[in-house]
């Protein structure tokens, strides 16, 4: 095994400053380059996109004022144009990303998770150190997902739900649009066929040399693979987010209101005015989305970047009915439908709107918005 994957697994600061500096330190033609390998040039900025904390958009304004040509760095873009395709998607469909998609996943032998992936024990080398260390530092490389996630769905046959679920239970990045949608791309029910690795592909992309695996096949066999033996015992997760103890919270009632979540951190957002800023943390959310400890005081650090900010644990109604909030401002997300106030958009790279079946449709469209 590759020292570096073993223990150079990136931390996640929690400053903006520090998360300023990751920024500015992305090398976007390396990325191109080395991204399907798990120790290339990837950001690392993937959680705090996903929490809200800075958007594709910023980053992409960040590459392009280096002088970056797009042309050049047009893979980079692709990957960060991904995330906000899948959001489009989720915006388009709603709750109907909770299940097939586009197809029927088959074939199904269970709806739970294979218990070597939860324990980190399907004698595949890379993908049973990936996961201990993802328990602790909820860090997956892209690459490692579609790995666990094809082994799960497609060799396990279990249906991706609830694997994708445990996935985003641990993931600091967690943005069900895009982990639910690549899970149904990788097990066919959000594309035309399923995604397989051999052994061979991992060696090469985790430094690996392990051979007389059960992915130590030709790519032709896959869709004849019996389950294997160390698949066929699965388990029911029981995943349950622990929120913050309620406390109360003081406000004023000749102040505007800004509401944060799980999806919107943004410490810049309106910070040149004088505001009750809060973070909502509902129970609602967290049950259909439980997220884990690690998860979760990942979200409470962050909010520490936005100046007087007060975290108040209940529903949005309650929190209305308890305090005296008027002018309530908020960031457009699909979870937010329920809120009631002045809906803010998000930052989008590009303005492109709306359901596209496939990534490439939707980036025909962005590609045209860029100066080449």
């Amino acid at each position: 095994m590759n020292d570096l994957f073993e223990n150079e697994i990136p931390l996640f600061p929690t400053t903006f400053n520090e998360i300023e500096q990751r920024v500015r330190g992305i090398n976007p033609l390396k990325y191109g380059k080395t991204r399907n390998f798990i120790d290339g040039a990837v950001t690392h900025l993937s959680p705090y996109i996903s929490r809200g904390v800075i958007s594709t958009k910023q980053i992409l304004s960040e590459i392009l004022k280096r002088g970056h040509q797009p042309e050049a760095i047009e893979k980079f873009i692709q990957e960060l144009a991904w995330r906000d395709y899948w959001q489009q998607v989720w915006i388009a469909k709603g709750d109907d990303i909770n299940s097939d998609l586009k197809n029927k996943q088959n074939p199904i032998s269970n709806t739970d998770i294979p218990e070597a992936i939860a324990n980190a024990s399907t004698g595949i080398e890379a993908i049973d150190t990936a996961i201990t260390n993802f328990y602790s530092t909820g860090y997956l490389h892209n690459h490692l997902r579609m790995y666990i996630a094809s082994i799960a769905s497609n060799i396990g046959q279990s249906h991706w739900k609830l694997p994708a679920q445990w996935m985003y239970y641990h993931l600091l990045d967690a943005d069900w649009a895009s982990n639910a949608l690549s899970w149904q791309w990788v097990a066919g029910s959000n594309s035309n066929k399923k995604y397989y690795a051999n052994q061979e592909n991992i060696n090469k992309y985790a430094y690996s040399h392990q051979k007389g695996t059960f992915l130590d096949v030709p790519y032709e066999t896959f869709h004849t693979l019996e389950i294997p033996e160390v698949l066929m015992t699965t388990t029911a997760l029981e995943l349950t987010t622990s929120l913050p103890l309620s406390k109360g919270i003081s406000v004023s009632d000749t102040l505007p209101t800004l509401l944060y979540n799980f999806y919107n951190l943004d410490p810049c957002w309106k910070n040149d005015i004088e505001a009750n800023r809060i973070l909502l943390l509902e129970p609602s959310h967290f049950k259909p989305y439980p997220v884990s400890p690690n998860s979760m005081d990942f979200v409470l650090a962050l909010s520490e970047n936005i100046e007087n900010i007060q975290i108040y644990v209940g529903e949005f109604d309650e929190l209305v009915d308890a305090y005296p909030l008027f002018n309530i401002h908020y960031k457009e997300h699909p979870l937010n439908g329920h809120y009631k106030g002045t809906e803010e958009p998000r930052d989008w790279m590009f303005d492109v709107k709306g359901y596209y079946p496939s990534f490439f449709a939707f980036w025909k469209k962005c590609k045209k918005q860029l100066t080449y």
